[in-house]
């Protein structure tokens, strides 16, 4: 009987470290699911667009898409979320257009034709540059800053460190970190996690209105991760919109959605 349970804890004990040891090494996969295109793959949407490159301190080649609308309000800079790339967020950021935004909408490194190695550092530094980019044409007062998913960590630290009319979140997380040990409960995340995204950390730091769109059936970033988010005081006024029977994946069918974001805009 002894020596039954001594083999059992020791199978349950050899399951945990290689899972442990997975998590580790293939945590990169887990968070980032790029989809590559041909350098000399061409887009083709229906709206006015440049496509641009900007080479980073570090060597890599980031790869974006500016759509220009008629007689334009303003600027959305959009952040997309961890899978995909421009040929499918092109076309999701049409939205802004018709609500006569120009739209700056750039491919994380890996992701389409962007270059470059992933790290936390390198992928906040670059969502500053792109935020520098759109200065040069552009006032602050007319940046509007849009995250959805992954990309709300990178949009509220551009927000964070900068001045821009307002940010926009759709289905933020509070950190990667908190995320990862929501997931993997029985697992120390925060002892290894490279990335560990802390969004609330900016939210507290950014002066400008904020909005928060979060569906309250979302499987993929719990609603609750919001809830804790609008509950952080800010220097500018937040707004949480929450969307009854959203997922994470169809708030942009849902009519407050809509609504509240053609008022916002």
């Amino acid at each position: 009987m002894i020596r039954r349970l001594k083999k059992f804890l020791i199978i349950i004990a050899s399951l945990y470290a290689l899972i442990f040891i997975g998590l580790y090494f293939l945590q990169e996969k887990m968070i980032f699911m790029p989809e590559s295109l041909p350098q000399d793959y061409s887009y083709s949407f229906p709206e006015n667009f440049d496509e641009i490159n900007l080479r980073t301190p570090d060597g890599a080649i980031l790869n974006a898409l500016h759509f220009k609308a008629e007689n334009p309000k303003g600027v959305v800079l959009y952040f997309h979320g961890n899978a995909g790339e421009l040929s499918r967020w092109g076309m999701i950021v049409q939205k802004f257009v018709e609500l006569q935004y120009d739209v700056l909408v750039m491919d994380y490194r890996t992701y389409g034709k962007s270059t470059g190695k992933l790290s936390q550092k390198a992928l906040y530094n670059d969502a500053q540059l792109f935020y520098d980019e759109l200065l040069k044409n552009y006032r602050e007062d007319e940046i509007v800053v849009y995250g959805r998913s992954l990309g709300t960590t990178f949009a509220t630290y551009v927000a964070a460190k900068n001045h821009p009319k307002q940010l926009i979140l759709e289905a933020p997380f509070y950190s990667l970190n908190e995320l990862a040990s929501e997931r993997f409960p029985i697992y120390p995340v925060s002892w290894f996690l490279k990335f560990n995204f802390p969004t609330y950390q900016y939210l507290k730091e950014v002066s400008c209105p904020v909005t928060i769109f979060h569906g309250t059936d979302d499987l993929v970033v719990n609603y609750e991760n919001s809830e804790k988010l609008s509950k952080i005081p800010t220097k500018g006024k937040l707004n949480f919109i929450s969307i009854p029977e959203g997922t994470h994946h169809n708030l942009g069918n849902h009519e407050v959605y809509k609504r509240t974001l053609d008022k916002i805009l």
